[in-house]
């Protein structure tokens, strides 16, 4: 029997050669075998654990979204700022309420200082104080306000022309009282031995040792009438003229108001003592209109 006839009974197969060789997956688009592109079939856990830790790196890597995108909230950094230099919530909570239970402590301490350098300053060094009556017109009228040195005579003595401010003898401020008997052509010599607790403003015309006597207002001191151009007319009352001189005591000064015709003043209760002197007014600061220097 010849290979040729193949009508003669089976054939037997070649050795060696194949029966059916296997279908190439990728001739004939048989999917249903894995080849080396697809994607292993989840067999064995481990490849998918290390997939896993992959994509947890790069979740990591990637940048977080914004509170926008997520619609959640975030600490904003003023916030993360403040805390920071607070050194956190409750640090910073407690500073502010130090603060606060501080604050009405510096608030007393203030005024408490600015009070006592209110005091220190009138009491030892410039005071104010308010013109009540006529017997210094025109230098100086009711209403107006002057600021009296208080340091100034601790250096040296008072001077003639001197606008200042004292305490008389006891009984000016009601009688007129002097303080010894006296010709009625005379000033008052000698003033009572208290002051008054009131205080008076006048200009000083005579000191310690020098003779004085009045003629129609005018001071004639050491014989000589002064020039005062800053005094009011005196007019022809028996105040304007005391003809008969007196000397003045050894630490004492004559005063006069400038307005002659008005004024109570040493004529009438005798000079004062140079410690019963409070001190010189320096300058005027009310009303606006009369501002400057005296």
């Amino acid at each position: 029997m010849t290979e040729a006839d193949s009508s003669q009974g089976p054939r037997r197969p070649q050795r060696g050669v194949p029966l059916d060789p296997p279908p190439d997956p990728l001739v004939n688009g048989d999917h249903d075998r894995p080849s080396e592109l697809d994607e292993p079939v989840n067999v064995d856990p481990r490849p998918i654990e290390r997939d896993n830790s992959r994509r947890a790196t790069a979740d990591a890597q990637r940048p977080h979204p914004t509170p926008a995108e997520t619609g959640g909230s975030r600490p904003s950094e003023d916030r993360i700022r403040a805390e920071r230099s607070g050194g956190g919530g409750g640090r910073s909570g407690r500073k502010s309420s130090e603060d606060k239970s501080n604050s009405p402590f510096e608030i007393v301490l203030i005024i408490a200082v600015a009070l006592g350098l209110a005091l220190g300053i009138q009491a030892f060094l410039v005071k104010p104080y308010r013109i009540p009556s006529e017997s210094m017109v025109p230098t100086l009228i009711v209403g107006q306000r002057v600021l009296v040195n208080r340091i100034g005579n601790r250096f040296g003595d008072p001077q003639i022309g001197d606008v200042t401010v004292f305490h008389p003898p006891s009984g000016a401020e009601n009688a007129n009282e002097c303080g010894a008997p006296h010709a009625d052509d005379q000033p008052c010599p000698t003033p009572t031995p208290t002051k008054a607790d009131v205080n008076f403003i006048k200009r000083i015309v005579a000191g310690p040792g020098d003779t004085l006597a009045i003629v129609d207002g005018h001071a004639v001191r050491n014989g000589k009438r002064q020039r005062e151009p800053f005094i009011q007319a005196c007019g022809e009352g028996e105040e304007c003229n005391f003809p008969k001189a007196i000397k003045i005591p050894p630490g004492h000064y004559f005063m006069m108001g400038d307005n002659r015709g008005a004024s109570d003043d040493s004529r009438f209760w005798g000079p004062v003592p140079r410690e019963w002197i409070i001190g010189n007014a320096f300058s005027t600061y009310w009303p606006p209109k009369r501002i400057g220097l005296l």
